[in-house]
């Protein structure tokens, strides 16, 4: 009897999620989002009670893999799709896909509360994650040794932080990889002469270090008014990418998404919004 009862639970929940059809909504990849994806879709399924929507992370690089091998509607991503990967979507669905600018992210340089240092230029932090300036007195601190905190290479803020500090080159051996942003913030929080990198809006616990362009230029940090003028140096676009022009319950969802509500929730997040 119960596994009957067993059986007759399962085909219902099947038969209710082949009824709702376009109206389940897949979104992985970057963990940069996570915490944007996740506020957008408990919104939006708060005010459309028939629309689900599943939200996982994974890094950049996994959530534009699913795209590609489609196993999921929506592609968050903190860095723009490379052309190899366009390819591949072509070769296989005929198209490169749809770019969508969804937020503004000011890509912080975290260090322990405990720090004196305040400011860093992009040559210093080149020269800090390439291991050719390895303790803090170096750059105006205490004499205490840094350790370093990054991204795993499947990682879209990882890319970003190699293609535009370190200028394609290769990161310290030292570098600890940690699986997401959150988990770069708790290690640098317990960590006196960590350093780390990730979203603006993951940084709690820890305290942001102004960045320069150079020795000569002014430190700025990493706020709205900052990010959106372009003086703050270190900042990017979050994005969403999709097999085709989006139809339907996708279209509906991205353009929510877009709209001053959905832009609201960017701000109360901690990133910063398109318009």
């Amino acid at each position: 009897m119960m596994k009957y009862v067993l059986m007759v639970a399962v085909l219902v929940l099947s038969t209710g999620a082949l009824l709702r059809g376009e109206d389940k909504v897949t979104v992985k990849g970057s963990d940069t989002m996570v915490i944007l994806g996740q506020r957008w879709a408990e919104e939006y399924m708060s005010e459309n009670k028939d629309v689900v929507i599943q939200v996982t992370g994974g890094g950049s690089g996994t959530g534009i893999s699913a795209l590609i091998n489609g196993t999921t509607d929506i592609c968050n991503s903190s860095r723009p799709m490379k052309p190899a990967e366009r390819d591949k979507l072509k070769q296989r669905y005929g198209t490169r896909g749809v770019e969508i600018k969804c937020a503004l992210d000011g890509l912080s340089i975290y260090v322990n509360e405990a720090n004196a240092v305040q400011e860093l230029s992009m040559q210093q932090l080149k020269d800090i994650y390439q291991g050719k300036i390895t303790n803090w007195k170096q750059v105006g601190g205490k004499d205490e040794r840094i350790i370093l905190y990054s991204r795993e290479n499947n990682s879209g803020t990882y890319v970003y932080f190699k293609d535009n500090i370190l200028m394609g080159e290769d990161f310290s051996s030292s570098a600890q990889n940690m699986p997401g942003t959150a988990a770069v913030v708790n290690a640098v929080a317990r960590d006196k002469g960590g350093i780390g990198y990730g979203g603006a809006a993951y940084g709690k616990g820890i305290r942001e270090l102004k960045v320069k362009l150079d020795d000569k230029a002014k430190a700025y940090a990493p706020t709205m008014e900052n990010i959106k003028s372009g003086n703050y140096p270190v900042s990017r676009f979050l994005f969403m990418y999709v097999k085709n022009k989006p139809t339907g319950a996708l279209k509906k969802y991205i353009d929510w998404i877009l709209s001053d509500v959905g832009q609201k929730i960017v701000s109360a997040v901690g990133y910063f919004p398109i318009r």
